[in-house]
């Protein structure tokens, strides 16, 4: 029987967090897409902890006209910014099962942009 989305992205999701950790140096940079919006976390996995985070929901993204794809650039500079002012350069990037394309790979992207090396 095949397996729903769902349970694919669940699948192909556990596989990644076997190997991606976060450390407070090294914090692990979580995306989240939904329908509408996109979201990013920077995650201390020893803490279990947020250290920062960032969404295409707040008022200066959500305003500006574009298509999702922009907004999740503009998404994945914001959380370089708040990373960098912290003085956390490097990451650990999970797309959180989701396939590195599209609005995934144009955060990932405006983040390596914004300063963030992983």
């Amino acid at each position: 029987m095949a397996l729903t989305k769902t349970e694919r992205r669940k699948r192909i999701k556990q596989r990644i967090r076997k190997t991606v950790t976060g450390t407070s140096d090294r914090p692990r940079l979580c995306v989240f897409r939904s329908n509408k919006q996109i979201y990013a976390q920077l995650i201390d996995d020893v803490e279990g902890k947020t250290m920062f985070s960032a969404t295409s929901g707040i008022k200066e993204i959500s305003e500006k006209e574009g298509t999702k794809t922009d907004k999740a650039a503009m998404v994945g500079k914001i959380i370089a910014e708040k990373a960098l002012a912290a003085g956390i350069k490097e990451v650990v990037f999970d797309r959180n099962g989701y396939l590195y394309h599209g609005r995934v790979k144009q955060l990932a992207d405006a983040a390596r942009k914004g300063g963030l090396n992983f």
